[in-house]
């Protein structure tokens, strides 16, 4: 979560009679001594009821204390009275800004800047208002000029990296962060926002000294202890990230998202019991989506079973992103003759596969700048039937759109195999192997509804390289391998994958895993049973063509438990390598084995550690068996449910169908 600040910028033309009041209640202002300020203003109006600047600074008192509409009075109020006072547009602005009325802030911002165009405040402003609009080439622009007025303007030196970052220009970012704590070493926003972008180009060690700088500036920052715990769950340092979400919970409590990153990150820690995260699940349903339930308002779609439906899929990862992978195949098969696909978009860089997403769908929108609240208000305007959660408690997600029922049936899917503990959201999509039917849904508000193939359809979108010999029979040994985010890589998944390397003789294993304490903390956990590091390799962080090209070194791929991967695995399988699985008792522990089963390899799935150990050394030792799987596994994914598109979509659709129907027949609770 990058961080940045407002401006208030000149409050300093008075005029002459009253100067001296005014000045000590300006300086009461920027105190902070509201108050103070307030009480000088009102007892100078007391004598001159038209006084300007007078009017302009209870107008800036009321903003800064939330009041914006009275804010807006006021300062409209001394615009009439002094039209072209460039500082009263800045607060103007600000005032709208803080009211949510962006654009109207950009004008008044612009109308400052054209009274005095050498106003650094008022393009600083601008660029805030710009970057909350989602305009960051514009926000970018505001802030250069800002800074060519004022170079040592370290909060528009850090706006300025904000704006790049979401262009996904990092390295202009990282040197705009890094002048900003150059120019002010103490300002913890740098410092936090340093780390992210080191953390987005893998820096992980250098991340986290960022973050650590920016706490030990600003102890009680939700955000930067949230940032550190984003680093540290992607160095698999998982018990700490999680310490690092509830501080950062504990103190910004009304905070869904940072509460959200607590909940996804609780299914990766191993001490943690189901019934645990089916209690923060619920706790976050309390605190941020029960409240919500007043502003529901009654549905009045047509209850008619079988009438052509609208489904709204709601996503920021429109875009190159494991959902793509699932989604793409999906939206593309629907019957348009009885469904019309809406896609609620919140891609912040957009790319080919955003153009796919867009060119599809039936009704697209562009959701990014608009609160929960305002999208909520647009999908009931859309008259959205059944609308479809992509993300649940992952990054950037919707929730509290959906607390606020826009659509009569809601449901959740692909994220992960999981609940989001929401009875707002009425059902989620799973599969019979993940959980089977006899399995009690402990964990889960909504009710499932089993697809009765597969709970994904997967399509290896983009360019992928041919799938290439068995690396095995080049380099003479087997090279095993796991590409999936070190989160979901535990400590006894790397006692086990070590005791594969023990049972075949000569192999190694291959990883993703960024220099830092998570490569400190696999070395020292397999030197200490005996494995050399010489029989371990590790990759940083890649693009997408050289990511696809470390399955040319892989034979056979290994699998994290209880939480399975799902794209990795898929892609795995894309490039020829079949997977080693161990299912458990929870949906995401059984991921691979729904997999597997679906191309005929429930083989491959195992029934305890000893028996992963047995597979993988089995598998490793028949050349022949490795090199035909290798060889027809494209064919075999082509040939299941896994790539049958139209049949995956008839059965989801068959499936929304009969949540339609539930709906037409029975009644719902608005409040």
């Amino acid at each position: 979560m990058a961080a940045r600040r407002t401006d208030s910028g000149r409050f300093l033309r008075r005029e002459k009679v009253i100067a001296q009041p005014l000045e000590i209640a300006f300086e009461h202002f920027h105190a902070g001594r509201l108050g103070a300020a307030e009480a000088i203003c009102r007892e100078t109006l007391g004598g001159q009821p038209e006084q300007p600047d007078c009017i302009h600074l209870l107008g800036a008192i009321a903003s800064r204390v939330g009041q914006q509409e009275l804010a807006l009075d006021l300062l409209r109020r001394a615009i009439a009275l002094k039209p072209r006072a460039e500082h009263y547009r800045n607060s103007l602005g600000l005032a709208l800004q803080a009211h949510g009325e962006l654009e109207a802030a950009v004008a008044a911002y612009l109308t400052a800047i054209g009274l005095s165009p050498n106003f650094p405040e008022a393009h600083y402003n601008m660029g805030n208002a710009l970057l909350e609009l989602s305009r960051f080439e514009e926000a970018a622009a505001a802030y250069r000029t800002a800074i060519n007025i004022r170079p040592h303007y370290p909060d528009a030196h850090n706006n300025l990296g904000n704006s790049l970052k979401e262009q996904g220009r990092l390295q202009e970012a990282l040197a705009a962060y890094r002048l900003v704590v150059t120019l002010d070493p103490d300002l913890s926003i740098g410092h936090n926002n340093l780390g992210i972008v080191l953390k987005e180009l893998g820096r992980t060690d250098q991340a986290v000294s960022a973050f650590h700088r920016a706490l030990e500036l600003a102890p009680d920052d939700a955000e930067a202890h949230n940032n550190l715990g984003n680093v540290l769950k992607d160095e698999g340092i998982v018990d700490e990230a999680i310490a690092c979400y509830r501080r950062a919970t504990a103190l910004s409590p009304h905070d869904a998202e940072l509460h959200s990153n607590l909940v996804f990150s609780l299914q990766f820690d191993v001490a943690c019991s189901a019934p645990s995260l089916e209690e923060e699940c619920a706790r976050w349903n309390r605190f941020h989506a029960a409240p919500l339930r007043t502003s529901r308002l009654p549905h009045l779609a047509e209850r008619k079973v079988d009438r052509r439906l609208k489904v709204g899929y709601v996503s920021p990862d429109f875009n190159r992103h494991p959902v793509s992978f699932f989604a793409l195949p999906l939206l593309e098969a629907h019957d348009r003759a009885k469904f019309q696909v809406f896609c609620y978009s919140s891609v912040r860089r957009r790319d080919e596969l955003t153009e796919r997403f867009r060119k599809v769908a039936d009704q697209w929108r562009d959701v990014l700048s608009l609160s929960d609240e305002e999208l909520a208000r647009l999908i009931r305007s859309d008259g959205i039937d059944i609308l479809v959660d992509l993300t649940m408690h992952s990054a950037r997600n919707r929730l509290l759109t959906f607390a606020r029922k826009p659509a009569p049936v809601q449901v959740s899917w692909l994220a992960y195999p999981g609940s989001t503990g929401m009875e707002a959201i009425d059902y989620r999509l799973i599969d019979p192997m993940m959980e089977p039917p006899q399995v009690t849904n402990y964990l889960s508000p909504e009710q499932s509804i089993r697809l009765p193939d597969s709970w994904c359809c997967y399509e290896p979108v983009g360019e992928f390289p041919e799938v290439g010999l068995l690396p095995a029979l080049q380099r003479g040994a087997i090279t095993f391998g796991s590409l999936n985010n070190l989160c979901k890589v535990n400590d006894g998944v790397l006692v086990c994958w070590m005791r594969v390397l023990q049972a075949v003789e000569g192999s190694r294993l291959l990883m993703f895993c960024p220099t830092g304490r998570g490569r400190k903390r696999i070395l020292e956990i397999f030197e200490a049973h005996g494995v050399t590091l010489d029989r371990v390799e590790f990759e940083e962080r890649l693009g997408w063509s050289e990511y696809l090209r470390l399955f040319h070194r892989i034979d056979i791929a290994l699998d994290p438990f209880p939480v399975n991967g799902m794209t990795t695995t898929c892609n795995a399988l894309w490039m020829g390598a079949p997977v080693i699985t161990l299912p458990g008792s929870t949906p995401a522990s059984r991921a691979g084995f729904s997999l597997l089963s679906i191309v005929g390899l429930a083989e491959l799935a195992a029934e305890s550690e000893e028996s992963y150990v047995r597979i993988a050394s089995d598998l490793a030792h028949d050349l022949p068996r490795l090199s035909e799987l290798r060889g027809t596994m494209r064919c075999r994914m082509q040939g299941s449910a896994l790539m049958d598109a139209p049949r995956f979509a008839g059965n989801v659709e068959n499936a929304y169908r009969e949540m339609w129907r539930r709906w037409c027949e029975g009644g719902e609770v608005t409040g």
